[in-house]
């Protein structure tokens, strides 16, 4: 019986911690696609095992995968996107007001 219910104890542990990982990764897959690039990167350094470095090339996000942005520093870091506006700190906002024509 102890043993049943430690094989039930470590099925359900290792259930609920993947769907926690899903969960995760559809509400946040930003924050999600730069802690997979960041352990990827960390993982696949030449210090590594040979088996270290495949797991971090396999949880690599797709992005980095494909030569795209997405080196797990977020957008923008590599230059390759569009400029992000620089706005000062104490800068006043613009606010644009549009005309609505009712109907």
């Amino acid at each position: 019986m102890i043993v049943f219910d430690a094989i039930q104890a470590a099925v359900l542990g290792v259930l609920l911690l993947y769907s926690v990982a899903v969960a995760v990764r559809k509400l946040a897959p930003e924050s999600t696609r730069v802690i997979r690039g960041r352990l990827a990167s960390r993982l696949d350094s030449p210090r590594h095992a040979i088996l270290t470095r495949r797991i971090g090339r396999w949880l690599q996000p797709p992005q980095a995968r494909r030569g795209q942005c997405g080196d797990g520093d977020g957008c923008g870091t590599c230059g390759g996107c569009a400029p992000s506006p620089e706005i000062e700190a104490d800068a006043p906002l613009p606010i644009t007001l549009r005309n609505h024509k009712h109907r």
